[in-house]
């Protein structure tokens, strides 16, 4: 029986934090929200949690950031068309939209009997209306996520200073978890033998 959600907003690399949060399934109550750094750490979370087979598990898709020289060729990649035609060479790796990091952790936890799945976090904003009309991960868009999970979808428990943006979409995971749990979700596509899913 699933009694917890988790949700996991993985960086693209260790020097970018990512975010984890669980949340009781029964009261609806956020019971842990932490800052992870390296995969060591998310891996240390997972071997201590005690309700792993208890729970859904959400973990978002980190973009890959590997690429390359200048700032405007990191900004545009995800929006460069991923059709190959004649001529068109994928240097340094140009059409890998999203990073492989913790794929094999995840893994390991799906065989060892863990419901996991992937998702992408600005698709699910836009699908549960979390999606606001500012810069993404600026301080308005942080406020703007933070006041709504708050007021619209009963998180009393946040803080009213700002939260880290990372642990704001780890909570977004806990709320896609529980829609899985009531079968109001659908496979988008697959990534590394896992399915990412989105609010129907």
């Amino acid at each position: 029986m699933i009694t917890h959600a988790v949700g996991l907003s993985l960086g693209p690399t260790s020097s970018v934090e990512s975010g984890v949060a669980v949340r009781e399934m029964a009261s609806g109550k956020l019971i842990y929200v932490d800052k992870l750094f390296s995969m060591n750490d998310v891996n240390l979370f997972f071997e201590n949690y005690p309700s792993l087979k208890n729970s859904i598990i959400c973990v978002s898709l980190p973009w890959d950031n590997t690429m390359l020289e200048g700032k405007w060729r990191v900004l545009s990649k995800p929006y460069q068309m991923i059709h190959s035609h004649g001529n068109f060479i994928n240097s340094d790796n140009w059409m890998q939209r999203f990073s492989t990091r913790g794929s094999d952790l995840l893994l390991s936890l799906k065989e060892n009997g863990a419901e996991v799945f992937r998702y992408e976090i600005y698709l699910t904003r836009q699908k549960m209306n979390l999606y606001s009309n500012f810069k993404e991960r600026s301080s308005a868009d942080c406020k703007f996520l933070q006041a709504t999970l708050k007021n619209e979808f009963g998180f009393e428990e946040l803080p009213s200073n700002m939260m880290p943006v990372a642990q704001l979409e780890a909570v977004v995971g806990t709320l896609l978890a529980e829609n899985k749990l009531k079968n109001n979700t659908k496979k988008i596509f697959e990534f590394k033998n896992l399915d990412v899913i989105n609010v129907i």
